[in-house]
This record gives structure tokens, sequence and C-alpha cells, in this order.
């Protein structure tokens, strides 16, 4: 089985792909699909989904730090 992977998109939702479960604070579950995004900038209508609101509105790159190679 591979591993379920979310992407932190450029000025954007967060897109989760991959075999996942999510519930909600009660242990209700939500209807997904296979790929889904959620929403970062809290202003979708579908909460916890993105509606795509945050279009030319939202601004948020988020990069990862990037691990030195050992052998330099």
């Amino acid at each position: 089985m591979s591993k379920a992977q979310i992407k932190v998109m450029d000025n954007g939702s967060l897109r989760v792909t991959g075999d996942v479960e999510l519930i909600d604070m009660d242990g209700n579950k939500f209807e997904t699909k296979q790929t889904f995004s959620l929403c970062r900038c809290g202003r979708s209508s579908k909460i916890p989904f993105c509606d795509g609101t945050h279009k030319g509105t939202f601004q948020s790159c988020v990069r990862a730090e990037k691990a030195l190679d050992d052998k330099q």
C-alpha cells in the first residue's frame, strides 16, 4: 500500500491524495474521494474542503527545508 500524500499548494489548498479518513473532533467521518482539497484560507463555504474562494486573495508559498547531503 502506498502512503497518502498531502501537498501544500502555492497560494491555495492542501491537496490530499490516497487512502485517508477525514474525521471531525467527535469522530464523525467526512465523505471524501481518493483526491480532495482542504481549505487553508478559512473562507470556503464548504469547510473543511476548499471551494476556490482563496483565488487572488490568499498568499502562502510554503517550502520544506532541504536536507543537506552528508557526502559534501
